[in-house]
C-alpha cells in the first residue's frame, strides 16, 4: 500500500515530515522495533500505566532500516525517515494496521465479546457454533487465536492482542473463505484502542463485576470503557461498508446491575437488544435457562428463545457456563445461525483450557485449574466445586502484583467464607513483595474468621503450594488451583529485573500426583 493512501486513513489530524519527491510502499507496520525494516512503519505506542514507552525504540527501528515513523511527539530522525506524528500513537496503529489488510473486518460479521468474567469460554462456544454452521469462523480469545479448526495457543498475558495482530487474523479469515469471526475484547484493549478499525455486528457482555480498578481508576470508567464495544457497533466515516448485512445486536446478562445502563448505550447506537438469563432472574430474559439440571461435571437446562427451543446440554459445569452458552448461543443465531444448529455447537465444547479443568489422574479427591482472578470468578468457581464435593474444598490462589489491590482482601473473604482451607500463593507478583500481597488477601481472610495455620497457609511458591495442597488432600475432597489457569508464565523479579518462569499449570498439578503417586 501507498504510504500516502495509508496516512489517509488516520483517524486524527497528523503531521507528516519527508513525505514527497518518492513514493513510500509499506506491507507491513509494526510496534516491534525488533521487526522493523524496510518498507515497514514503526509505531511508537505508549500505553499509560505500561512500563515500556514505544518512543524509546525509535532509535533501533531506525537503525533497522524503517520507512517510516508515527509517534506522539518529537523524535530524532534521519530525513530519509518519513515522521508522523499525531495525537495517539494507539489509534493510529488500529486503524494503520486494518488499512494494510484490507479492512478485514468490513468483509465479515464480527461478534465482540466483553465482561469481566466468561469471555473466553462464551468466545470459544459462539466459534464452536460458528464452525459447526460451516462459516470457518476466525477467533481472538485469551486462550488462542486462528481460523476455523486452526487454533494457536496465546502465550500473552493479555486477553486482547495487538490491533496487528487482531487485523491479522481477520485477514486470515477472509482469505481462508471465513464469513464471521469472533473477538474477545477486555477493557484494556477498547480503552487502547486495540479494537479500532473494525465495525462489529454484535457486542456481548457477560457480567461487569469488580476488576481492573488499578488501570481505570473507578467502576464507572471501567464500565465505560466496556461499554465501548457497544460504540463500535455503529459505522463510522472511517470504516469501509459492511459486505454482511445483519441487524445490529447487543446480548446483555439480564441479572448484570449494569445491564440497563449498556442496554442505554445500544440504544443510543441503533442497536437491538436481547437479553439472556435463567429462571427466576428479574424481568423476564429473552434467551432463558429453564430447568437448569447439574449431571455431574456437566449442565442441562431447558432453553427457550425467539429462535427456538430445545434441551441445551453443556459439558462444562457451573450454571455460569450456562450463562456463557445462552449468551453464545444468543450471538450466533443474531448471525442467522440455525438454532439446532446452536445446540449442537454448545454440545461440542467439552473443554476450556484452564476454565474448570479437571486434572484426572485417578486421585480419590478432585483436582480442578480455573482462571478465577476476581472476587466475583473466585466465589462462581468455589460454589461450582462445593455443589460437586462431598468433603473439603481447598483452594489454592494469589493476586496479581502491581495490579488492582482493592480486589485482594475481598478474595481473601470470599475463600475463607466458601472454602475450608486456602493456600496463598504467587500469581504474578512482578516488582512487588510477595509476602505483601498474601498478607493483603489474608486481611479478608481473617476479617471472615480464617486463622492461619488452620484456615489458611502462607506458601509463596505455586509449585510449592500446589504440591502441599494435593498433599493435604483427602478422598472426597476438591482442590481447586485458581488465577493462572491457561497462563503460560509467572511474572516476577529477580534481583530488580524482571524474571519470567515458564509455566503450566495443568502440568504441574499431573507432575505433583505423580509424585504421589496417582499417574493413571
Amino acid at each position: 500500500m501507498e504510504l500516502a493512501r495509508l496516512l489517509a486513513t488516520l483517524p486524527d489530524t497528523h503531521a507528516t515530515r519527508g513525505l514527497g519527491r518518492t513514493p513510500v510502499h509499506i506491507h507491513r507496520v509494526v510496534t516491534d522495533s525488533r521487526h522493523a525494516g524496510p518498507g515497514t512503519v514503526f509505531v511508537a505506542v505508549n500505553h499509560r500505566g505500561y512500563a515500556r514507552d514505544g518512543h524509546d525504540f525509535v532509535a533501533d527501528a531506525v537503525a533497522r532500516g524503517v520507512s517510516v515513523v508515527v509517534a506522539e511527539r518529537v523524535v530524532s530522525v534521519p530525513g530519509s525517515v518519513v515522521f508522523v506524528t499525531v495525537p495517539s500513537t494507539a489509534r493510529a496503529l488500529a486503524w494503520m494496521a486494518a488499512a494494510v489488510n484490507g479492512f478485514p473486518a468490513s468483509q465479515l460479521a464480527i461478534i465482540g465479546i466483553t465482561g469481566t468474567d466468561g469471555k473466553t469460554t462464551t468466545g470459544v462456544m459462539a466459534h464452536a457454533i460458528l464452525e459447526r454452521a460451516g462459516m470457518v469462523p476466525g477467533l481472538v480469545t485469551t486462550v488462542a487465536s486462528g481460523v476455523g479448526g486452526l487454533i494457536t495457543p496465546n502465550p500473552a498475558h493479555t486477553t486482547t492482542p495487538g490491533a496487528t495482530d487482531i487485523q491479522a487474523v481477520l485477514a486470515s479469515t477472509v482469505s481462508a473463505g471465513g464469513k464471521c469471526a469472533v473477538i474477545e475484547a477486555t477493557s484494556h484493549g477498547i480503552d487502547q484502542g486495540r479494537v479500532d478499525g473494525c465495525e462489529f455486528d454484535v457486542a456481548v457482555v457477560t457480567r461487569v463485576t469488580h476488576d481492573h480498578l488499578d488501570y481505570h481508576g473507578t467502576f464507572d470508567a471501567y464500565l465505560e470503557a466496556k461499554a465501548g464495544l457497544i460504540d463500535r457497533l455503529a459505522p463510522t466515516s472511517m470504516t469501509a461498508p459492511k459486505r454482511w448485512r445483519a441487524e445490529k445486536q447487543t446480548i446483555l446478562n439480564a441479572s448484570d446491575p449494569s445491564t440497563a445502563r449498556l442496554a442505554e448505550r445500544a440504544t443510543g447506537v441503533g442497536s437491538g437488544i436481547i437479553t439472556f438469563g435463567l429462571q427466576g432472574t428479574v424481568g423476564k430474559p429473552m434467551v432463558i435457562g429453564e430447568a437448569t439440571q447439574d449431571l455431574g461435571w456437566g449442565t442441562t437446562t431447558q432453553l427457550a428463545s425467539p429462535w427456538g427451543s430445545g434441551t441445551l446440554e453443556v459439558k462444562l459445569p457451573g450454571h455460569f457456563n450456562v450463562l456463557n452458552a445462552l449468551a453464545a448461543v444468543a450471538a450466533a443465531c443474531s448471525l442467522g445461525v440455525p438454532f439446532g444448529q446452536a445446540l449442537e455447537g454448545i454440545a461440542t465444547v467439552v473443554r476450556v483450557p484452564g476454565r474448570m479443568e479437571r486434572v484426572d489422574r485417578g486421585q480419590p479427591f478432585d483436582v480442578i485449574v480455573d482462571f478465577a482472578h476476581t472476587p466475583d470468578s473466585l466465589e462462581q468457581a468455589l460454589r461450582t466445586v462445593r455443589a460437586r464435593t462431598s468433603g473439603r474444598v481447598i483452594v489454592v490462589f494469589g493476586c496479581a502484583g502491581e495490579r488492582d489491590r482493592l480486589k485482594r482482601p475481598a478474595m481473601g473473604t470470599v475463600a475463607a467464607t466458601l472454602a475450608e482451607v486456602a493456600v496463598l500463593t504467587d500469581e504474578d507478583p512482578r516488582f512487588e513483595d510477595r509476602l505483601a500481597i498474601l498478607r493483603e488477601i489474608a486481611n479478608g481472610a481473617v476479617e471472615a474468621g480464617s486463622i492461619e495455620g488452620r484456615d489458611h497457609y502462607f506458601v509463596p511458591d505455586r509449585r510449592e503450594a500446589i504440591s502441599f495442597a494435593l498433599v493435604m488432600a483427602r478422598p472426597g475432597d476438591a482442590v481447586l488451583l485458581a488465577g493462572k489457569g491457561h497462563e503460560t508464565s509467572i511474572i516476577s523479579a529477580v534481583d530488580g529485573t524482571v524474571a519470567t518462569t515458564s509455566w503450566n499449570e495443568f502440568e504441574v498439578a499431573a507432575s505433583a500426583l505423580a509424585a504421589l503417586g496417582w499417574t493413571a
